[in-house]
């Protein structure tokens, strides 16, 4: 199969990469030429024969719906676009009714498996029409994980389930992300455990709390002892926030979820005006000693033996050509 690839960053150039090892041919366009294999959407579009399947691989929110658009004006009928970012699933009726216009199809897919996904395969989860997933299929199976597909592949459902199950499993990544370094940090600042790495790498086999994320945790406790090489700060993708706010829409709790995204936020405060407001309200009830703002900034971090990295952190501005694979 023939498939146009829009976004060659980390995870749309691996992406070609192993649809090309599975035998398809994939035309990519990105904005840094030294990467793109056509210098223009009108030539990717040329490029691809009928029905032409177009798969957008660029940041969420108005880089995708951009994209969309000029893809809009440039397919016609039968044709497919497919949106393998992190967009909210809001976006998708509005990509799907503006392309339908010209009679071109359209399913949205959250795509699960970052950096990784070049070897292991992607998790993925599709929105939209039986007929067109059925045109992609191929793709998908190239894609996915080697084994049964469901066990890594779904058709969600209609527009905008594909992106709304990628934003659950988002918010799921998060929750799971919190308890395992919650549970590091206590093991961190306990005096009797003197190997905190070895307890995880441990758990690694047998235990109920095995997992994907906690091998790239003890791998990355490998590479970093302590974690003394990188701040405290960390950012989120949006897909945590839209999942905590689908859960007040729809009156499901999500304690963990929540939580784990707050944390987030109080992650990138140096010095939380929220915990100040605690501190002096100790002092005022209670008489508690409070520490001078000198010697708080001072103090290194509970169980990492760190100092938080003073200033702020800001996200990383990503172009429209740098991939949407960002997981969380």
């Amino acid at each position: 199969m023939h498939i146009g690839l829009i976004g060659l960053g980390k995870m749309g150039g691996n992406m070609r990469t192993r649809l090309r090892r599975a035998g398809h041919e994939v035309t990519g366009f990105d904005f840094n030429p030294d990467i793109a294999d056509v210098h223009s959407l009108e030539d990717l579009v040329a490029a691809l024969p009928s029905p032409k399947v177009v798969w957008v691989m660029v940041p969420a929110g108005d880089p995708t719906l951009q994209t969309v658009a000029q893809l809009a004006g440039l397919l016609g009928e039968g044709d497919l676009v497919i949106d393998g970012g992190n967009s909210k699933f809001t976006n998708d009726a509005i990509n799907r009714d503006l392309l339908a216009q010209k009679g071109t199809g359209y399913l949205d897919c959250g795509v699960s498996g970052g950096v990784w996904g070049l070897d292991n395969g992607y998790g993925l989860m599709v929105g939209g029409e039986a007929a067109q997933v059925d045109l992609a299929m191929p793709i998908f199976d190239a894609l996915r994980p080697e084994g049964p597909r469901e066990e890594g592949f779904v058709h969600a459902g209609a527009i905008g389930a594909g992106h709304y199950a990628k934003m659950v499993h988002n918010g799921i990544e998060y929750g799971l992300m919190q308890a395992y370094a919650e549970g590091y940090e206590l093991l961190a600042a306990k005096v009797m455990i003197a190997d905190a790495r070895g307890c995880f790498k441990a758990w690694t086999r047998g235990t109920v709390v095995r997992s994907w994320l906690l091998d790239l945790l003890v791998k990355g406790l490998e590479e970093d002892p302590g974690l003394t090489q990188i701040s405290g700060y960390v950012d989120d993708s949006g897909e945590g926030r839209w999942t905590v706010e689908e859960g007040i829409n729809n009156s499901v709790a999500m304690p963990v979820i929540a939580a784990s995204l707050f944390a987030r936020f109080v992650s990138r405060q140096d010095d939380s005006p929220a915990m100040k407001a605690v501190s002096a309200l100790r002092a005022q009830f209670g008489g508690h000693a409070t520490k001078a703002a000198e010697a708080a900034q001072a103090g290194p971090t509970s169980g990492s033996g760190t100092v938080d990295s003073p200033g702020g952190h800001p996200a990383s501005e990503a172009g429209p050509s740098s991939g949407a694979g960002s997981t969380s």
